[in-house]
Order: structure tokens, then sequence, then C-alpha cells
């Protein structure tokens, strides 16, 4: 089963990443209040970033690379990604 990393515009225009098997299930989950704390009081969110990795280990790392990049290089991200 695949795994994708994701990143979502917060209400706040703040950008958080995640990992999920079902990106769009847990945008909705985010958006109703019961996902990541972070997001509960940001709402709503709105996909903007999606990315494919074939193992949740390959996902998690991904997604620690991303959170550790500066606000400025994952909007560069964002903008890169095919539409």
């Amino acid at each position: 089963m695949p795994w994708f990393v994701y990143v979502v515009r917060c209400g706040d225009g703040s950008l958080y990443t995640g990992i999920a098997t079902d990106v769009e299930a847990r945008v909705s989950v985010h958006n109703d209040g019961k996902g990541a704390r972070y997001t509960r009081s940001r709402r709503p969110v709105t996909l903007v970033y999606v990315e494919r990795k074939r193992t949740r280990s390959s996902a998690l790392k991904r997604e620690l690379a991303i959170k550790g990049l500066a606000r400025l290089e994952k909007l560069a991200l964002i903008a890169r990604a095919p539409t």
C-alpha cells in the first residue's frame, strides 16, 4: 500500500506536513477538527502538496525532511509541484 506525504495550508496561512495512506480522508479529518492538534485551531485546511512514497518509513523520512525546510523552501516546493 502506498503512503503519501502531504502539506496543507491552514486557515491562518501556516503550513502543516503529515503522512497518510488516504490523503483526501486525512484532510477531511483535519477539517472536522479531529486531526492533529496543530490543525484543530487553524481550520479550514487546504491541500497544497502531495508526494507518493512506497513505504511508511520512506514517507516518515520525507516528512521529516520537509518539516526541516524553511518556510520559503516549502513554498518553493509547493510551487514546483505538478498540478
